[in-house]
């Protein structure tokens, strides 16, 4: 059975979750980073030096990093979620790149100066700072889907997959967000999937 190690709480892990939700895969998910630990430990080191979650064992096969986890298991079940099609490919891959180079750093600055430090220790530059470098960003996902009802194309797929566990937090956090129709009717879309809602839609913690 696949093992999946990881925090449920890690947007990173949520990406391998939703991706098995959706493929129906049988899956073991295994607590690890954060408070659980274990990422440490000898035994998990040889999984992953890098010490981090997600990881996956497939059989023999370990795997690490989260793009390439969920791009992995999608082009293992040959499945729609990864398209045959080169371009089509290519155009689900450059948002899932996207989101770790561009939207990722400026969103930890948020998530954590809002979710994960306590109110009087805030700090509001970093944090309003943060916050407009998402804005930023995500006009740009805003104005793709204003051509197309998914960032992968006129069907969901691997491309939608990590901003989708991001943007969750995006507007579950009580912070000001400029009126993005688009983007607020993608992730509407999103909430009405069953493993989204199982793997991603969980405690901001």
């Amino acid at each position: 059975m696949l093992k999946i190690w990881g925090r449920k709480n890690s947007s990173n892990v949520r990406k391998a979750l939703w991706c098995a939700e959706e493929l129906g895969l049988d899956y073991e998910a295994i607590d690890a980073g954060g408070a659980f630990g274990v990422v440490d430990t000898p035994q998990y080191r040889a999984l992953n030096p890098n010490g981090r979650v997600p990881v996956i064992e497939d059989g023999d096969f370990v795997l690490w990093e989260s793009n390439t986890i969920v791009r992995y298991l999608c082009a293992k079940q040959a499945s729609s979620w990864y398209p045959v099609d080169l371009k089509a490919r290519a155009n689900a891959e450059k948002w899932m790149d996207w989101t770790t180079s561009t939207l990722a750093e400026p969103f930890k600055a948020v998530f954590w100066g809002i979710v994960r430090t306590p109110a009087d220790k805030r700090n509001w530059d970093s944090i309003n700072a943060g916050r407009q470098a998402c804005i930023d960003a995500l006009n740009t996902v805003e104005q793709a889907l204003a051509t197309q009802p998914y960032l992968s194309g006129d069907e969901i797929g691997m491309g939608d997959i990590p901003l989708g566990c991001f943007i969750y937090a995006w507007f579950e956090m009580p912070i000001e967000r400029p009126p993005m129709p688009h983007l607020e009717a993608w992730y509407q879309r999103l909430q009405q999937r069953p493993a989204y809602r199982k793997a991603v839609m969980t405690a901001l913690t």
